[in-house]
């Protein structure tokens, strides 16, 4: 463990912020980030936002929060309404350390910032912080949160667990969900950030309305920050586009896939524990359920849906003829030359030159409507923001749903959020326990 001083780091500062913010910070829209972290009055392990903004630390935070629960054991809401005060440290604590961890690229060296105050120093080294000249600065400002803190070099993840413990109160203050983002960005490298992004000139955070962008809620999620939330890395125009490179721990899923914006790959959408980020066009929220069963391994299926996907890109619903045999040789399908000509011929009757998704799927991988069944699970749904939750307090919303297996799209009750998780499950439908959809806004 050892202090980094602001000086040694002051350039590495300055180009961190531009890569956050861009060319100049809008004071609005600093002080929307400049919160703590803090749990509800009404929800004991939901978090609280109280400006638009940082949901996407904020929401990633909560979603690993949730996870870190069920994977403790807790098998329903109200054993998680029972936890108390120290658990929900603990796992907050935990929560934390675990998306440092990941953003330090598997080499457990990690940068905390925290508070730059005597007793801060004194825990960690003994000595009395530098004086800080606050005359004409906004002691809000972006230059004087980064000359007030300090920057503590950490390896490993017991040192990075020991010196989050050890410095708690600093990230549920004023300013510690930037002091928590500035770690992670730290500790993950500028240098690794820029070359995961597709175009680094954006800042990370919008600069106009103080959203982040994809990049950093990938950061959040993943540990990397690529733009993309498709599975593996693509081939667009002669552009070699990076996604999500394996099955992450907590899922993604966002109504911008619904108005094909975008393409959510598998990797996210089946993470290996039921706790899904939600994206609107503004915000995220989190949808979470303590149904193990909802993270079963892919089916053949669904693994020809992703793979088939993969060669078709533009989500056009078809290839062309020529990649019949590739996709085959993909899925591990019979792919000598007489047998794919055989199917070519059979897939493509009109000769059109391409091959549907939905006769690719009938030939190789039927599903009767005798194989039809009824899947019934609870859901439960966290946005922070309390302006944007009923009677504005913050709770975890209960839904039960109902899916009917096939791809059979639902088509009464189109909410926003509906919407949303109907691009993981189609035939999904839900009814909210309150008689309200829950606002992803």
């Amino acid at each position: 463990m050892a202090i980094l001083g602001y000086e040694s780091l002051a350039s590495t500062l300055e180009e961190l912020q531009t890569l956050l913010w861009g060319p100049v910070i809008k004071q609005e829209i600093w002080e929307r980030w400049s919160q703590g972290f803090s749990f509800s009055e009404n929800e004991g392990t939901a978090l609280l936002q109280k400006e638009g903004g940082p949901c996407a630390v904020i929401a990633p935070v909560q979603a690993f929060l949730l996870k870190n629960y069920l994977e403790d054991g807790v098998s329903c809401i109200e054993n998680l309404r029972g936890v108390g005060e120290e658990g929900r440290k603990t796992m907050f604590l935990n929560s934390l350390s675990e998306i440092i961890h990941q953003a330090s690229n598997g080499s457990e060296a990690a940068t905390l910032v925290v508070q730059n105050t005597a007793d801060v120093l004194e825990k960690d080294n003994g000595e009395a912080p530098p004086p800080i000249e606050m005359s004409a600065v906004d002691p809000r400002s972006p230059e004087v949160f980064l000359k007030n803190s300090t920057y503590i070099a950490l390896q490993g993840s017991h040192e990075i667990h020991e010196a989050l413990l050890r410095h708690f109160d600093v990230f549920c203050c004023n300013l510690g969900v930037l002091r928590f983002l500035y770690s992670v960005l730290l500790t993950k490298g500028l240098s690794n950030i820029k070359q995961e992004m597709e175009d680094p000139s954006e800042g990370l955070i919008d600069g106009i309305y103080g959203h982040g962008s994809q990049s950093l809620i990938n950061l959040f999620l993943t540990g990397k920050a690529v733009n993309n939330v498709w599975d593996n890395t693509r081939d667009v125009g002669g552009l070699s586009l990076r996604g999500i490179p394996a099955q992450n721990k907590v899922g993604f899923l966002t109504t911008l896939e619904h108005h094909r914006y975008c393409e959510v790959g598998s990797y996210l959408k089946n993470p290996l524990y039921p706790v899904w980020l939600l994206g609107s066009e503004t915000h995220l929220t989190v949808l979470f359920s303590f149904d193990s069963g909802l993270t079963a391994a892919e089916s053949p299926r669904e693994i020809a849906h992703r793979i088939f996907k993969s060669f078709d890109p533009e989500g056009n619903g078809f290839i062309s003829c020529e990649k019949l045999q590739d996709i085959m040789v993909a899925l591990n399908l019979v792919s000598e030359p007489e047998y794919v000509n055989i199917m070519r011929q059979k897939l493509d009757e009109e000769g059109l030159g391409i091959i549907l998704r939905s006769k690719f799927m009938e030939e190789f991988y039927p599903q009767s409507r005798r194989e039809s069944k009824t899947n019934s699970f609870s859901l439960f749904h966290y946005n922070g923001l309390e302006r944007s939750c009923q009677d504005s307090k913050v709770v975890f919303q209960e839904g039960q749903a109902e899916v009917v297996d096939g791809e059979i799209q639902m088509m009464h009750d189109q909410t926003p959020i509906l919407l949303c998780v109907q691009t993981k499950w189609p035939s999904i439908d839900v009814n909210w326990k309150s008689g309200r959809a829950p606002s992803l806004n």
